[in-house]
């Protein structure tokens, strides 16, 4: 079914996709901004949206400048060139800045305040027990880790690594080396010890509050005690943010861990895109930064308060202020398994559907326990993209080895800014006599796929487990995902041929279930929308339903704007970049957009097809996006089971309810949280814990009373009626 798409392929019918990026930061930065959501709890979301901002222009703002400085002007799908799209980010990224830092301290900081939590960010405000403390502390902690740097006639200008908070300071010479006539000053910098705590508690005024004070004001406040006999005449903080942005010739590389290990090195001295510095700045110590990082005046930010507020994550973790944040929720059991903890058992009976992290990660991690313990198994073969810090995942996989388990392992070296912790795990198992994978040349491995290959008295069975998100135990607690487990020997067949292909040069002709990127999974998609479009036109039932994390393929958004001018109702859950337009007449008037930004980050891909009515649904790794489907190998699975079916259309039925966190797309660009006056409140995020805790009961009961399962949904949230 080939279909011309050229007429949705116009420049004015896309958004671009950086800009669409800052406009998700936005929404982030706006749950910081509601006084609904608990006072901590938009420390948080500040600190998220700085962490995502240095991100941005590690990677994308860097491509981009990499781009002007190559000569590249070609124009994007929204029809701006590299240079245009630099302009109209910094001018986006200083408003943001600015909305930050007028939350923070017009709104947040005062808050803190009433509630007992004093954050003193100058410390020319601390009293006179608390500036003892303060130079106390700096004498027995601080003062020897400290390293100053001078720059002058021998000394060069000393290497400022990436990210890292530094205090820049103009000293006045002594006299006898001051020229006539002229006060001589010297350059200094101080890098602040990130080996050290960042808040730093001091005493407060107030008995029973907390007053908590950043290092790097200690620091400037005894800063004279680092260059005796001369005089301090200016300190202030400042950061920068170098290219991170990794460029590695696999092609020419005969080691490839040993190229992204050097090429590691080189990121902490990438070319300078970005300058934080105190708004109230000297001049002269400005125009020292400005020349020797020769960065452009629109790339500096002029910062009104603290720099870097990932710090703010730390006032977060001060103890005592429970009441003024989201309670800690506990992943619910998995009801197929509270019955019987033989992994293998309950999954010859039926596939099973996993949803976290509403429901415990620990059945995929016990997977891999048992596996490796289990005498019968022959064979584990993972794929491995992201891992915390003290993986279980991979001890198993370690001990399985030494059990003498054929263990495979694919860890992608390529998954940017935890190179370095894959490239560890990665010689850990290597040691442990597992078959390490680095991947295929010019593709990340973005798969997220376990193979058991298991030895019974029927034969030889593999299981499989399938997923939206990593193999990673603590950010299973934090982002939603979807996974199943299933036997299927279809599917099994198809996940060997995925680990032949990874680790050979196997390319099966076919695929029974599975379907892969980058060679079979955009077609497929392709297909998919547009066999909705030709129902549309027959007047058949047509509908597309689709959760990812981002949009911005062109080749799939035009076929999804055809689909829309065919009769095709078109709903899209999108958490990140969208580089779609809404409410296009003749175009998308079908298509809905909406973004949710809560308590857990969004994760899961799941696509459902109307398809006549007898619906196709899938789950996996891919979003619609370039890379995803053109550079990467991903895996996207269908859904059969109709338990499993039914499950996923309530998590999308309840997602579009969501009229707390969600913020509707509008035909102009921007996104609106709905009114919600007079309606029955929805917090998906919320509803699923309680729908998962209520389903774990019910299933104790049921066990001891010995009755079939129920599931009973959680009762919406009621609404106040008060406008927020």
């Amino acid at each position: 079914m080939a279909v011309d798409l050229t007429n949705f392929e116009k420049p004015e019918y896309f958004v671009n996709r950086e800009l669409s990026w800052l406009k998700f930061d936005e929404r982030v930065l706006s749950e910081a901004r509601d006084k609904q959501v608990p006072l901590f709890e938009r420390l948080k979301f500040l600190s998220i949206t700085s962490s995502n901002l240095d991100e941005f222009y590690m990677v994308r703002v860097a491509s981009l400048k990499d781009q002007v400085h190559a000569g590249y002007e070609k124009p994007d799908i929204a029809g701006l060139t590299p240079k245009k799209q630099l302009q109209e980010i910094s001018e986006r990224t200083h408003e943001l800045v600015h909305t930050q830092y007028s939350t923070l301290y017009r709104s947040v900081i005062p808050a803190l305040e009433k509630v007992g939590m004093h954050v003193v960010d100058k410390h020319e405000d601390l009293n006179e027990e608390q500036a003892a403390f303060v130079d106390h502390y700096f004498e027995e902690n601080v003062y020897p880790v400290l390293t100053p740097m001078a720059m002058d006639s021998s000394r060069p200008f000393p290497l400022v690594r990436n990210k890292t908070l530094n205090i820049g300071a103009l000293v006045a010479m002594k006299e006898k080396e001051k020229k006539k006539g002229k006060e001589s000053l010297q350059f200094a910098t101080v890098q602040v010890p990130s080996v050290l705590p960042r808040i730093i508690r001091i005493p407060s005024v107030k008995e029973g509050d907390t007053t908590v004070i950043m290092l790097e004001e200690i620091i400037e406040r005894n800063i004279g005690k680092l260059f005796l006999g001369h005089h301090v005449v200016c300190a202030h903080p400042y950061r920068i943010m170098r290219n991170a942005d990794l460029s590695i010739e696999e092609e020419g590389a005969e080691d490839l861990l040993e190229e992204i290990e050097k090429s590691l090195k080189k990121r902490q001295w990438g070319e300078v895109i970005r300058l934080e510095i105190e708004d109230k700045v000297d001049d002269r110590l400005l125009k020292i930064l400005k020349k020797e990082f020769d960065v452009k005046d629109e790339d500096i930010f002029f910062i009104s308060g603290a720099i870097d507020l990932t710090m703010l994550m730390k006032v977060y973790s001060e103890p005592g202020f429970d009441e003024y944040k989201e309670e800690r929720y506990t992943p619910a059991p998995v009801t197929d398994f509270m019955d019987n903890n033989d992994i293998f058992a309950v999954v010859r009976q039926k596939d099973v559907f996993l949803h976290h992290p509403y429901m415990s990660f620990d059945p995929v991690v016990n997977f891999v326990r048992q596996a490796a313990k289990d005498p019968d198994v022959l064979a584990i073969k993972q794929t491995l993209y992201r891992v915390s810090g003290n993986s279980p995942i991979i001890a198993a996989l370690a001990q399985a080895a030494e059990n003498g388990k054929q263990v495979s392992v694919l860890v992608e070296l390529k998954a940017r800014f935890d190179e370095e912790h894959n490239i560890v795990w990665a010689k850990m198992l290597e040691k442990a006599g597992c078959h390490v994978i680095y991947g295929l040349v010019g593709l990340k491995t973005h798969s997220k796929i376990t193979l058991v290959v298991r030895r019974e008295e029927t034969g030889i069975r593999r299981y499989v487990h399938l997923a939206t998100g990593n193999y990673n135990d603590s950010t299973a607690k934090l982002y939603t995902d979807c996974g199943i487990f299933t036997c299927d020997e279809r599917i099994g067949e198809d996940a060997t041929a995925v680990f032949n292909m990874l680790s050979g040069y196997s390319e099966p002709k076919r695929w029974n279930k599975l379907i892969v990127a980058p060679l079979w999974m955009k077609d497929r998609f392709l297909y998919l929308i547009e066999r909705e479009a030709e129902n549309a036109k027959k007047g058949i039932p047509a509908k597309i339903t689709a959760k990812m994390n981002s949009l911005c393929d062109p080749v799939i958004m035009a076929a999804l704007y055809y689909a829309s001018s065919c009769g095709v109702e078109i709903h899209l859950l999108v958490r990140g970049i969208c580089c779609l337009k809404t409410g296009i007449p003749g175009v998308s008037e079908n298509i809905h957009v909406r973004s949710i930004v809560g308590t857990f980050l969004e994760h899961a891909r799941i696509f459902d097809f109307c398809n006549a009515g007898n619906d196709e649904l899938y789950m996996g790794s891919a979003d619609w996006m370039p890379r995803n489907l053109d550079r990467r190998v991903e895996i996207v699975f269908p859904v059969e089971d109709e338990q499993i079916k039914k499950e996923l259309r309530h998590i999308l039925d309840l997602e579009f309810a969501d009229n707390m966190k969600a913020h509707i797309l509008q035909p102009d660009g921007t996104y609106e949280k709905q009114d919600k006056r007079g309606k029955v409140l929805v917090n998906s995020q919320m509803e699923f814990c309680q729908e998962a805790t209520l389903k774990a009961k019910e299933e104790k009961k049921r066990a001891k009373a010995g009755s079939t399962r129920v599931f009973v949904p959680a009762e919406p949230m009621q609404d106040s009626g008060e406008e927020e």
